[in-house]
């Protein structure tokens, strides 16, 4: 497919910088239909983005990494969702969040803040006392609603859903999702970039400036949070291509409709991920269009479609009945967060390109 309405509206918006550079790839039933960059990965060295740049995912870090570690977990019976945080992580049954369920975590319902600025206050200490820091920090956190209330979304609940993957797992969220997800899948181009390794030698988009680490962010995560925690988080962290981001939505649909192909996740339990959770107007780790004013648009089926938003400017949207999967990455934070152009481009992107499915 030429998409020649949505390839113009690509161009147009990093002519008008809405972004420096982007990577748009769209697939039907499996096969990959639209698929190419656009502008600029580094203003200041005017590298292109390629199919093959890797973006710093952000949030998408929550759906493809944390929430899958859950579901293979989950899957084995190692985690049960109705499990509280006391059950599983002792230092919580104190506290006002030791009812908390694994699903109150995933569907954003346990009450917990949206952001707190933890890094800085743990940056200030080594770097082996910073988790504990942190866990001491959310612990004493007030819940803003009562759990299972209503929906709030919460960097702070994904954060705690690394541990408890730590915990139960015995290995770090990097490791497990390297050795349980990504390789199985063939992956090489979805991973962390911990502080303790080396910068995978990669094409990558730049994004920020930041003005405490008096730098120019490439290859390193943006989030600051997740910065001083060494650059794994629950959170964010996650950085990826849009052909790789596709391998994993693809497989999840696949298994949706019944193909387990690679035997990663059973049908019936994507199936119960992936629809709208009770009492939430989320899904299990993934977002799902709002009624009015979604940034997917008008044309994804509401209640079979699932995303997600990264704040660096990353977004996939998958519609389960249509079987049409739309990948936009850019680095629209680059060089300042303070352009948002982004939230009413995403929806005409969106827009023109579902029109040709119609």
């Amino acid at each position: 497919m030429k998409m020649k309405s949505a390839d113009r509206l690509m161009h147009a918006a990093v002519a008008e910088n809405i972004f420096p550079g982007a990577h748009l790839l769209v697939s039907h039933a499996g096969n990959i239909v639209f698929d190419k960059a656009y502008g600029r990965a580094n203003i200041y060295t005017g590298e292109a983005v390629t199919r093959d740049t890797v973006f710093d995912l952000a949030s998408l870090t929550k759906p493809l990494a944390t929430t899958l570690a859950v579901m293979i977990l989950t899957q084995e019976g190692r985690i049960c969702l109705d499990q509280t945080l006391a059950a599983i992580i002792p230092d919580f049954a104190a506290s006002s969040k030791a009812d908390i369920q694994i699903r109150h975590l995933l569907d954003h319902t346990s009450g917990l803040p949206d952001y707190r600025p933890y890094y800085q206050t743990i940056s200030r200490f080594p770097f082996d006392r910073r988790k504990p820091a942190l866990k001491n920090l959310i612990l004493a956190e007030s819940l803003m609603s009562a759990i299972g209330e209503k929906t709030r979304y919460s960097d702070i609940g994904f954060m705690i859903l690394e541990w408890v993957i730590e915990k139960v797992a015995g290995l770090s969220l990097n490791d497990f999702v390297r050795a349980r997800i990504y390789d199985p899948l063939g992956i090489q181009n979805l991973f962390f970039i911990g502080h303790d390794r080396c910068i995978i030698e990669k094409s990558y988009a730049a994004t920020e400036f930041c003005p405490w680490r008096r730098m120019l962010l490439i290859g390193r995560v943006h989030d600051d949070n997740a910065y001083v925690l060494g650059g794994v988080a629950g959170h964010a962290g996650l950085f990826g291509t849009a052909g790789s981001v596709h391998v994993i939505l693809h497989e999840l649909l696949k298994n949706f409709h019944g193909d387990p192909s690679k035997q990663l996740f059973q049908p019936k339990l994507v199936r119960l991920f992936l629809q709208k959770s009770p009492g939430s107007d989320r899904a299990l780790g993934f977002d799902m269009p709002s009624r009015a004013g979604s940034s997917s648009g008008k044309f994804f089926t509401p209640d079979a479609t699932v995303g997600h938003l990264g704040f660096t400017g990353t977004s996939f949207w998958m519609d389960l009945d249509k079987q049409i999967i739309l990948i936009l990455l850019t680095n629209r934070v680059h060089p300042s967060r303070s352009n948002e152009q982004i939230r009413a481009f995403r929806p005409l992107i969106h827009d023109e390109v579902m029109k040709q499915f119609q």
